[in-house]
């Protein structure tokens, strides 16, 4: 069965809302108001899906009425109804904002047909506003978001490099926003209008990758029942974004150097070159330098990657950014999932920003999901706690009772600073102070150990 359509009828005639009562049917539930200060108390409470409202009752008038009304909501739609066709009712009730114009008396079934096309009408704004605002978000999700001196250079750095023909190394911490930065690069270029192409080189297999870059021929391998383009092919006159290049086979090198030098490439299983105009941005969490040490990248490749490099700061370096990244995505998911969590306790937002986030953005920005979801932003607490804290750990927060501060999501804080400093300073003194081993071992960049270092004030005089 279909719900039924919720009308608030205010006018000071009872006879009316009894007419619409016994003439509409059970399809509708008819609530009335005698005057339009009951009636504006009757929309809070009632959430109508529809109002009928006269123009002339004592005390409020229905066009100071229909005023408040669309001030409180204005996807809630309104018919007006008087005993008077008077053009200049219709123009003014128009020009307030209602819907409809009904002359008093009125056949029953009329009035069904003008609320069935007003409901109708109201559902197509609706789509289209929910339409508009998810293309707003998407753009506005395309974009770095931050206002912090770092954030601001690399905004800057994009639109200085962006419709020039220099290849774009991203480098940075998983999770802080390299594939938002390429598809800025990109859309701020003169291959703006054509698709952004993208491989992931740590995505498939390394014997699948070459074929999936460059394409084959008919005939190549075992399956090559047709040629096949390649993703460079797909990408001509448009941007090839290739993540985690530092995963990318020392044997495949060699060719896209040929791209980036020649702009030309083989197919597997080819003879002849293939020309393309493509333009390439690539980007990486790993350390590109200890690859070139260790012989698993070449040197001709990596200088020639590095033309233009942007360094992304992991969430740690930016936190005054954190307030601008919550509202942003407090936005985005109470639209997707169509909720109203407004925003967070200044605690919480506290709590954010003393945070180490290893995971960056993309860490935060799965907990501000997850708060929408559920509807409790207390599972910021449980949340650090299972992802930083270890299990032994957890008895000190109720173990420091000398401490003046009882605050647990302070203590919480001081814990996790605590751990990340105890296991840093380890790991460097198990490598001998060997800073890209001990990052390595680590698995975080060389440039956030360095931060880290000089942040807890770390030396090699400690144990």
């Amino acid at each position: 069965m279909r719900d039924k359509v919720k009308l608030l009828v205010i006018d000071d005639d009872p006879s009316v809302p009894w007419l619409l009562s016994e003439g509409l049917g059970e399809n509708y539930e008819i609530v009335s108001a005698r005057d339009g200060k009951e009636g504006i108390k009757l929309i809070s409470g009632n959430r109508p899906d529809l109002v009928l409202l006269d123009i002339k009752m004592s005390g409020l008038s229905g066009f100071e009425v229909l005023e408040q009304i669309k001030e409180m909501d204005r996807f809630l739609e309104v018919i007006m109804l008087s005993g008077h066709s008077e053009t200049k009712n219709v123009v003014e009730s128009i020009h307030r904002g209602a819907s409809e114009f009904i002359t008093k008396p009125f056949d029953v079934k009329e009035v069904e047909i003008h609320i069935q096309k007003v409901l109708e009408k109201n559902k197509l704004k609706k789509e289209l506003d929910l339409l508009k605002s998810e293309l707003q978000a998407k753009t506005q999700y395309d974009k770095l978001i931050g206002e912090s001196p770092k954030m601001l250079q690399v905004k800057s750095l994009i639109e200085q490099v962006a419709d020039s023909e220099l290849t774009v190394l991203i480098r940075g911490e998983s999770g802080t926003g390299k594939e938002i930065v390429a598809r800025m690069i990109h859309n701020l270029s003169s291959r703006r209008n054509e698709t952004l192409i993208k491989q992931n080189c740590a995505a498939i297999p390394r014997e699948l990758l070459e074929a999936e870059l460059f394409g084959y021929e008919k005939g190549a391998f075992t399956g090559a029942h047709k040629t096949k383009p390649g993703r460079f092919e797909t990408a001509h006159k448009s941007t090839m974004f290739l993540d985690e290049i530092g995963d990318l086979p020392l044997e495949l090198q060699s060719k896209l150097l040929q791209v980036l030098e020649q702009h030309e490439f083989l197919r597997v299983g080819g003879i002849k070159n293939i020309q393309v105009d493509v333009r390439i941005v690539c980007a990486t969490n790993r350390d590109l330098e200890k690859a070139l040490e260790k012989q698993l990248m070449r040197d001709d490749l990596y200088y020639r990657l590095n033309e233009i490099t942007i360094q992304l700061p992991s969430l740690r370096e930016i936190k005054e950014d954190i307030p601008f990244l919550v509202d942003h995505f407090l936005k985005k998911y109470n639209l997707q999932y169509k909720k109203d969590y407004a925003q967070l306790s200044p605690k919480s937002m506290k709590l954010l920003q003393e945070y180490g986030w290893p995971g960056n953005v993309r860490q935060l920005e799965n907990l501000i999901k997850q708060i929408i979801v559920r509807g409790d932003e207390n599972i910021i607490l449980e949340i650090i706690k299972a992802t930083i804290i270890p299990s032994e750990t957890t008895e000190e927060l109720g173990s420091q009772t000398e401490e003046k501060d009882f605050s647990l999501k302070n203590r919480v804080a001081k814990i996790i600073a605590s751990q990340e400093k105890r296991l840093i300073l380890e790991v460097l003194n198990k490598t001998n102070w060997n800073r890209r081993k001990a990052a390595e071992l680590l698995e975080i960049s060389y440039r956030s150990l360095l931060y880290k270092i000089k942040e807890y004030r770390l030396n090699e005089t400690e144990k």
